[in-house]
């Protein structure tokens, strides 16, 4: 009996890279809205593994909260002419992990209670070797609230900064890096 020489797949290589060949026609292929025109955020980033290496397949989706009255509101404003829910976006990571998205700037949401959560974005993260997507949330720097937002306090200080996106020059962009694991790693929640 002959032992097989061939190398097992590692983790990364046992599911895709299929968002390229698959998923195409998903990706958000609008115009970018100007980064400077009013209620519009340019969010650039890079999607990178453990070991520092740019993920060149990765699919995020980023949804801006609403209030269940606005979420479940049946009324035109439900979606942009692209069919899109209004506050959602979807975009893919270029050949070097590299990553850029146009949104709405979201505003503070209010939770049940009367307290306010920070402006923020939640973003889904779909890879090779991720059986199932993961989830986490953005928040910007200089937003009002982040350090009253229930979520950001019951992160330990020094893991805060992964979810915190940096203003990026005087326009209204911002830089925000996703780490899928290891020290440096995003921090992502159970759902």
């Amino acid at each position: 009996m002959k032992s097989d020489t061939r190398q097992r797949p590692i983790g990364s290589q046992t599911v895709g890279p299929f968002f390229e060949i698959g998923l195409q026609y998903l990706i958000d292929r609008t115009p970018a809205v100007p980064p400077n025109e009013e209620g519009w955020v340019e969010v650039r980033g890079k999607v990178v593994d453990g070991d520092g290496t740019p993920v060149p397949d990765a699919m995020l989706e980023f949804w801006t909260p609403q209030p269940l009255s606005q979420a479940t509101d049946q009324d035109s404003q439900g979606s942009h002419h692209d069919g899109f829910p209004v506050g959602f976006r979807r975009t893919a990571t270029d050949p070097a992990g590299n990553f850029a998205v146009t949104l709405a700037m979201p505003a503070p949401l209010a939770l049940p209670d009367g307290s306010l959560q920070a402006p923020h974005l939640l973003v889904l993260v779909f890879a090779r070797g991720l059986l199932r997507h993961l989830l986490s949330r953005m928040y910007f720097e200089d937003a009002p609230g982040n350090a009253n937002d229930l979520v950001l306090q019951q992160l330990p200080a020094d893991r805060r900064a992964s979810l915190i996106a940096q203003r990026e020059g005087a326009e209204a962009g911002y830089r925000w890096n996703i780490v899928l694991q290891g020290a440096a790693e995003t921090v992502f929640f159970a759902w």
